[in-house]
């Protein structure tokens, strides 16, 4: 259970607020201290990442289990010696890459250095990092000097925060401050990669989906999707088969004719576009019914909306949520790889 604070603080870092905000929470970090953050995927729980002490909190508040490795955030890419080595025969596509996409959802799997404490990355000789395109993590990440280790601020395996709002649900009593910087841009995890060298052009394998899309890293070599859900010793963070869950089970089905509703149980719609043709709304009398692009069917605005969505969802009293698909391709991949491993958590 984590240790209790006197209370969890939420500061505004937008506009005029953001200076005072990046200055405490850079003092609590450089304390040891965990933090709430934004970034432009979901919300952080931010703490120095190579302090061992303070990266313990951010186990113990998340209640995440030590085999799970965290995200180390970097300020610049000045940065990145400090954290990583890179070997020379991939060294020119992950340079490639960082141009490309960085600062933004992009996480490179890399073998750490010595000075990365081992419980950041649970013992792998790699270590997951990315630079944020968040400007309020930015600051604070460039005002600490230091680099920070932040999973999403959500106790493990529960649905990732995309406000501040949402984190305090998470995590009030847990932490002492969320920094508020509104909501999240992209509202799904960075996309998680590691690169091999390959025969004729580099891999790029995808450990977990997200904003960055299998079509925009095939300019930079062949893309590899690994389809593997790891239990034991996850090389990279988000690769368990159940995570994202909310507390009420969510079911998916292959063919919506497969759903059968128990007698006297309130089922909720988590619908693409509400959509008719799409053969859910019409199966069930649902209690609520919630779309991630109402009407228009867009995959940007479902991905923003996913987690808020089932979230909303999950705090509706309902027995059962039934989670509509959307289309595998792009960013489809993402928004689909999350839903299953939420529907996983009830099996």
């Amino acid at each position: 259970m984590a240790s209790a604070v006197a209370e969890t603080r939420i500061i505004q870092a937008q506009d005029d607020d953001m200076k005072a905000a990046v200055r405490e929470a850079v003092a609590l970090l450089a304390a040891g201290e965990i933090v709430a953050l934004p970034t432009e995927t979901v919300y952080g729980l931010g703490a120095d990442a190579l302090n061992p002490a303070a990266v313990a909190r951010v186990f113990e508040a998340k209640e995440r289990p030590a085999f799970d490795p965290l995200i180390v955030h970097i300020g610049s890419v000045k940065q990145l010696d400090e954290v990583a080595v890179i070997p020379a025969e991939i060294e020119e596509t992950v340079h490639k890459l960082i141009s490309a996409f960085w600062p933004g959802p992009l996480t490179l799997v890399l073998p750490k250095t010595p000075q990365i404490p081992d419980l950041v990355t649970s013992g792998q000789p790699t270590v997951a990092v990315r630079q944020s395109a968040n400007k309020v993590f930015r600051a604070i990440g460039k005002e600490l000097g230091r680099p920070i280790a932040a999973p999403s601020a959500n106790r493990f395996g529960r649905i990732s925060p995309t406000s501040a709002s949402a984190v305090l649900k998470e995590l009030d009593g847990r932490i002492p401050l969320i920094v508020d910087a509104g909501a999240c841009r992209d509202g799904l995890e960075s996309t998680i990669v590691r690169i091999e060298s390959g025969e004729k052009r580099p891999e790029i394998h995808i450990l977990r989906p997200g904003p960055v899309t299998k079509k925009e890293l095939q300019n930079f070599g062949r893309v590899v999707v690994e389809k593997k859900r790891l239990i034991d010793a996850p090389e990279a963070p988000g690769q368990l088969a159940s995570h994202y869950a909310p507390r009420t089970p969510l079911l998916m089905f292959d063919d919506p004719r497969e759903f059968r509703a128990e007698p006297g149980k309130r089922y909720g719609l988590l619908s693409y576009k509400e959509d008719p043709k799409a053969g859910y709304l019409g199966l069930h009398d649902w209690a609520v019914v919630e779309a991630l692009s109402p009407g228009s069917g867009k995959l940007p605005e479902a991905a923003v909306r996913l987690f808020h969505v089932m979230r909303t969802l999950d705090e509706a009293g309902l027995d059962f949520i039934v989670a509509e698909p959307v289309s595998d391709v792009g960013l489809g991949q993402a928004i689909m790889d999350r839903l299953r491993r939420a529907a996983t958590a009830g099996d």
